[in-house]
């Protein structure tokens, strides 16, 4: 176990590699295996099936097994995960300073974990020089994490979910949606941005809707266009219309 490293930090990982086109900035990934514990909106936005956890090299037994067996620490031993984490953010920290790069962490890959809660290492109010960000199906955090951590709201057209949409709707974070066959002009009341450049440019879309295009996962044969999780774009959903 000792031999296990928490962080993604060369941008192997395709959900954040195409952050690493900026030669400014340097970012760091934490990626866990979904569950219910991990990610408590799953069942609610009804995103579990259409998850992009077997996206990418996420599809290989080795890169699953990797992701459990951190979930697994994560689960049955917090405190020395929080160590372990603690260190490597503090390695990363010093990474980019050495190398003058600005430096970016996503802790969230595939979880959606309230990394601002003492029970989770309050990672963002220890560690005030990095840049952290995530995307959330939990509404209520937006407007509740410190300024150095970043969130953009995660939206499904699931019907409990709604009333997540709605607190959502009442803040001007960026809201990112999946669509399929192509991307309207707009969405909810907001123009929509194509998402699947930058992350780090997403962050900056306040009060817009961060579009990205879905991506099947591997081996999973789900039909998107009856799926609350992801937005045909020739048949809007008649909620929140705008």
């Amino acid at each position: 176990m000792h031999q296990m490293k928490l962080l993604d930090t060369s941008g192997a990982n395709t959900k954040l590699r195409k952050n690493n086109r900026d030669k400014s900035i340097r970012v760091a990934g934490l990626s866990l295996k979904p569950n219910d514990s991990l990610c408590p909106m799953r069942k609610t936005a009804e995103c579990e099936l259409p998850c992009l956890e077997a996206a990418g090299r996420g599809g290989m037994s080795n890169v699953s097994e990797g992701r459990q067996r951190k979930t697994d620490l994560y689960m049955q031993d917090r405190s020395g995960f929080l160590e372990m984490l603690y260190n490597e953010l503090h390695n990363f920290q010093k990474l980019c300073e050495r190398n003058d790069v600005e430096p970016y962490v996503r802790l969230n890959v595939l979880s959606d974990i309230q990394w601002e809660l003492e029970t989770n290492g309050a990672i963002p109010q220890n560690f005030p020089k990095l840049n952290l960000f995530d995307y959330t199906k939990i509404a209520k955090r937006l407007d509740r994490v410190p300024d150095n951590y970043q969130l953009m709201f995660s939206y499904s057209n699931a019907e409990r979910y709604r009333p997540q949409v709605e607190i959502a709707l009442n803040t001007d974070r960026p809201i990112s949606a999946v669509f399929h066959g192509g991307m309207p002009e707009s969405f909810l009341g907001r123009p929509v941005v194509n998402g699947d450049n930058s992350d780090i440019v997403n962050l900056q879309q306040r009060g817009k809707i961060v579009g990205l295009k879905y991506k099947p996962p591997r081996g999973r044969q789900i039909d998107p266009l009856h799926s609350s999780f992801v937005i045909d774009a020739n048949r809007i959903p008649a909620f929140f219309m705008g």
